[in-house]
């Protein structure tokens, strides 16, 4: 039988050493028990009460495919701890031709054996149910105590023997200050100016930075507020800071946060990195303006018009974006060009992964030399290396066949149906979405690059390039540069087509 180990840690008081403990007595039983190891699925520090883990996922997903017979764990734990999850991935698995096996728990295949592995996985997931209760209630009563549960201490503060929080002497006048500072008015980065001039370091020994002081002057804490989860317990602590000079310094924060606000772009520019200027052949980027009628207009402009090098005038940004949206969904509604996409992708896996088709190639010379052998003892030409060399091929078929599995598995092939409905997807988006004409951009176009009478799109394809006339399109702001700038050289993988599927 052929098995993968799935083992997993979770973050209380487990770390890489357990994996290796596992993977090693996982080991030592399929020597013991004749079964053949071709891969491990590992998941660090996520718990087995939640199915949310990646490489358990994975595990599942690859089993449909036949290259394994076997899931091994060190205890059934690390399977699951809940039973409602590992009944459901386990009839998957059985569906698959998989059964899940302990390597330290002794089940029979019986009926007494169904017993003992539900009763393993009842406790399991009692034991998790009961420790997160009683780690949860420890935290809460720590918090009522005015205990911390752990982490560094803030700024202005140090925690005692008992886990209480201590006033600071050194460090809270320091709080007062910058809480002081921006309450009459300081901007933040003035404040940090100040606390570098002076050499003062956050309890790391690092400079303060804009970040720190914006979650110091946003904390309750200062005023002797501890909150765990929905709890808050006021009072808890020793304030550091008085109620007035916080709630002052909480109506400026809003107010800054309101005034940065507003000056934000409502939306992302879909083309950024993409569109290019014909006349200069750099990046045209995204900016925006207000009008006199206090229209926000937003628009591509060339970088060097910016540096005032390039005279290649701006375009706006919905016409350009709606034109290339328009453009990649031709594409996904073109027969040829899916037809096209479909067999070069089908085409590509092969190169794509260099070692599977060395191993097959491998593989198909051991079987002519063993078909060889056989055919000369059919003969009758038979001499005592026969057997040996016999022997010596099985193996190395054997020890092939594990290899293409493990490069399957790592690498799995798809085929012309699943590449097929896989771009066929992308008639499905919904291009009135934002989200849905980035999906089709990202995926289909490599490059765009604007000249003053025509555009050219180079699609993720071999001579997918595609010129436009400005003159047929609904746009006249335009001008009459002719000149032509070349296509990039680096076009995307055809690999990125996949992406996010």
């Amino acid at each position: 039988m052929k098995a993968v180990i799935y083992a997993r840690f979770s973050s209380d008081k487990q770390n890489e050493a357990s994996i290796e403990g596992q993977l090693r007595e996982c080991m030592d039983y399929a020597e013991r028990t004749g079964i053949t190891v071709i891969g491990n699925y590992i998941d660090r520090a996520l718990s087995a009460r939640t199915d949310n883990r990646p490489e358990f996922r994975r595990m599942i997903k690859d089993s449909a495919k036949g290259c394994f017979d076997v899931v091994l764990v060190w205890k059934l734990d690390r399977f699951s701890r809940d039973r409602y999850d590992s009944a459901h991935y386990k009839h998957i698995l059985k569906k698959n031709g998989v059964k899940v096996i302990s390597a330290k728990e002794n089940i029979s295949e019986g009926p007494e054996g169904i017993i003992l592995e539900s009763m393993l996985e009842g406790m399991a997931e009692y034991y998790s149910a009961e420790l997160a209760v009683k780690v949860k209630r420890g935290m809460m009563e720590n918090a009522l105590k005015g205990k911390v549960n752990g982490g560094k201490p803030p700024y202005g503060y140090y925690v005692d023997k008992e886990r209480y929080l201590c006033v600071n002497e050194t460090t809270a006048p320091i709080v007062k200050e910058i809480f002081r500072m921006y309450a009459e008015g300081k901007l933040v980065r003035e404040i940090l100016a100040y606390l570098d001039e002076h050499s003062i370091r956050t309890t790391n020994g690092k400079k303060f930075t804009f970040s720190i002081l914006q979650k110091m002057l946003g904390s309750r804490r200062y005023i002797g507020e501890y909150k765990y989860g929905e709890v808050v317990i006021p009072n808890a602590v020793p304030a550091i800071i008085d109620e007035t000079l916080f709630e002052k310094v909480q109506r400026r924060l809003e107010k800054n946060r309101r005034a940065a606000a507003s000056g934000k772009a409502k939306e992302d520019y879909l083309l950024t990195t993409k569109l290019f200027c014909g006349k200069c052949g750099v990046y045209m980027v995204g900016e925006s303006g207000v009008s006199r009628g206090k229209e926000i207009y937003r628009y591509y402009k060339c970088v060097n018009a910016r540096k005032h090098t390039c005279d290649k005038k701006t375009v706006r940004k919905e016409w350009i974006e709606s034109l290339a949206v328009q453009k990649a969904f031709e594409i996904v509604n073109d027969e040829k060009i899916v037809d096209y996409l479909v067999d070069k992708l089908f085409e590509m896996q092969g190169t794509a992964n260099p070692r599977l088709p060395q191993l097959k190639a491998q593989m198909a010379d051991v079987l002519k030399k063993i078909e060889n052998i056989i055919q000369a003892i059919e003969q009758g030409i038979i001499f005592e290396s026969t057997r040996d060399r016999l022997a010596e091929l099985e193996k190395q078929k054997s020890e092939l066949e594990i290899s293409i599995l493990e490069e399957q598995i790592e690498r799995p092939l798809l085929t012309q149906e699943q590449i097929r409905f896989g771009i066929e997807r992308f008639r499905k988006l919904n291009i009135e979405k934002e989200e849905d004409k980035k999906c089709l951009i990202d995926n289909f176009i490599n490059a765009i690059y604007l000249y003053d009478d025509k555009i050219t799109f180079t699609f993720n394809y071999k001579d997918g390039t595609k010129t436009v006339l400005l003159s047929e399109c609904d746009f006249t702001s335009v001008g009459s540069d002719t000149d032509c700038f070349g296509p990039p050289q680096n076009s995307t993988s055809f690999e990125v087509l996949f992406c996010g599927m």
